[in-house]
């Protein structure tokens, strides 16, 4: 029995009521009487996450959100599918039923992403369909390959046929999409949108029927642009250790409020909605449904005192009261040494040479084109210190030793390199640098170290070990956080302005978000949809 002020998401009353629970499931609610200092709600949804980029295996993730009122996330595995395929698929679920935390998965949509990039794995139509229908997989996860939607690609529209036939909602990644590509985009069948980052992209899918997903990530915060959208689901999409620790939904539910949005619509976004939308048998008060609840302060600040998954206590006070042991995997990084003259960008030009540039929006998955004039040397082009023109390369790291080099502004290194196995989607390893001395060092770490990601400066290395398919690591979000933080201070001493520069350069690989980003095959235009030359 859990006694407080209830809010009734139905009829959006607040009133002192008891949740009779039996068997794990709310079995009545009755009116009482009576004062209470705290308020009864639904626990919490985050309906779209990548568990892999808090960089903590799901058992070590539930142990970090489940005290911020987290009982349920609906989890898109893409990032580890793209390294182990159903396997890693299968890993995420096993780690995962060892905890309370309700994990609802959706089934990997693009593995690889893209054409143009090299993965660990490929998942068409005949892995989706059995995806699709192992128990807890409630969707088709987002569809980024939005140019194989609009050119009627034969695979993208299988896999969303598999969906529609598995009575399974298609979850969509659209950034920037808009007039008649959208419209066909959506007359696919997608119902879904996380990456609206403007508030007239978002009026404009959601006039067209589109559910909005206001992100609030570590890297992506788009909640103060769209908060006045009427927006479906409040999400995470990406979030790092430190700021898990600091909150996960509950703190986005503050924020929300704090920007004007009323308290019960925010708390339908991450209850009622995402429930309905997925089908899942959680999310309300109400008889029949799984009793997960959440005891908080008020609806102001969202502080949790106590929550409840399947009517057991499971954390109190910010503790979560149950045991983690993650599994471990096997080693995914199967490449050869880098050696400096690996991270060159040649040229037979002598003398000054206009080079294309990755230009890093701070706060954004966006990138913009830029260009600059470098010096071209024995044939080898020279980074520019003084106007932040850095090098960039992405290292294939399954076998095949691709390794593409371009230039990158918006880091501000001043010197050494960083590197990470962490790159959306493929997860190949890259690595932004002054020299090519640093950034063969900060590979070869990596290599070492069996993925994570890493600094090196003054022939001194830092690291941040991620063994768990270059994605995760076995340790409390606590310690992870700990030495993330420590590698930020190094990044910091070394020029980078960033607040998430690791997070940041993993995005520079993700080919489906505009405009100009890299991967292991060259430097790609994602507007044109190919490749383009570094050298203009």
């Amino acid at each position: 029995m859990l006694k407080g002020n209830l809010l009734n998401l139905f009829t959006e009353e607040i009133y002192p009521a008891e949740v009779e629970i039996q068997n794990g499931e709310i079995k009545c609610i009755r009116e009482v009487k009576g004062e209470f200092k705290n308020y009864i709600l639904p626990g919490f949804i985050d309906a779209h996450i990548h568990i892999e980029s808090s960089m903590l295996t799901p058992s070590r993730f539930a142990e970090v959100v489940v005290p911020h009122g987290t009982t349920a996330v609906v989890a898109d595995p893409h990032e580890i599918a793209n390294v182990l395929g159903l396997a890693g698929i299968d890993y995420m679920m096993r780690d995962a039923s060892t905890v309370p935390l309700h994990f609802f998965f959706t089934a990997p949509s693009c593995v690889p992403a893209t054409a143009f990039e090299t993965s660990g794995a490929v998942l068409g139509p005949a892995g989706i369909d059995e995806i699709l229908q192992m128990d807890d997989v409630v969707a088709l996860a987002e569809m980024m390959n939005f140019p194989g939607v609009i050119g009627e690609e034969q695979v993208v529209l299988e896999k969303i046929k598999l969906a529609r036939e598995h009575s399974k909602p298609v979850d969509g990644h659209a950034p920037l999409l808009s007039g008649a590509d959208l419209c066909k985009y959506i007359g696919a069948g997608i119902s879904t949108d996380h990456e609206c980052s403007r508030l007239e992209e978002a009026q404009e899918k959601k006039r067209l029927g589109m559910k909005i997903m206001i992100r609030e990530g570590s890297s992506a915060k788009n909640l103060e642009e769209l908060q006045s959208v009427g927006g479906d689901f409040l999400v995470s999409d990406d979030r790092h250790p430190q700021d898990l620790l600091e909150g996960h939904l509950d703190h986005t539910l503050q924020k929300a409020v704090q920007l004007g949005m009323d308290p019960v619509e925010a708390i339908r976004m991450v209850t009622l909605n995402p429930a309905s939308h997925y089908h899942l048998d959680t999310g309300s008060i109400s008889p029949g449904k799984r009793a997960d609840l959440v005891l908080v302060d008020d609806l102001e600040h969202f502080n949790v005192k106590k929550v409840l998954i399947n009517g057991e206590m499971v954390a109190r006070e910010g503790k979560a009261l149950f045991k983690v042991q993650p599994t471990m995997i096997e080693n995914t990084f199967r490449l050869r040494d880098k050696k400096p003259w690996d991270f060159e960008v040649q040229s037979n030009i002598t003398g000054k040479v206009t080079v294309r540039v990755i230009k890093v929006i701070e706060g954004q998955l966006l990138t913009e084109e830029s260009e600059a004039i470098l010096e071209s040397s024995a044939g080898v082009l020279k980074v520019d210190h003084e106007n932040d023109i850095l090098k960039i390369a992405v290292v294939e790291r399954y076998g095949a030793n691709h390794i593409s080099n371009a230039f990158v502004n918006g880091f501000k290194l001043e010197k050494g390199a960083i590197a990470s196995s962490v790159a959306h989607d493929s997860h190949n390893i890259i690595v932004v640098g002054t020299n090519s001395q640093d950034m063969a060092a900060a590979v070869n770490t990596l290599k070492k170290n069996r993925g994570g990601l890493v600094a090196v400066c003054d022939e001194e290395v830092h690291s941040l070990k991620l063994p768990i398919a270059g994605l995760m690591s076995t340790l409390s979000a606590g310690e992870v956080s700990d030495q993330l933080t420590k590698l930020h201070d190094v990044v910091k001493d070394m020029g980078c302005k960033l607040a998430s520069p690791f997070m940041t350069m993993s995005f520079m690989a993700l080919l489906v978000i505009p405009k100009l980003k890299i991967s292991d095959q060259g430097l790609f235009d994602v507007e044109s949809f190919q490749f383009v030359d570094v050298l203009k």
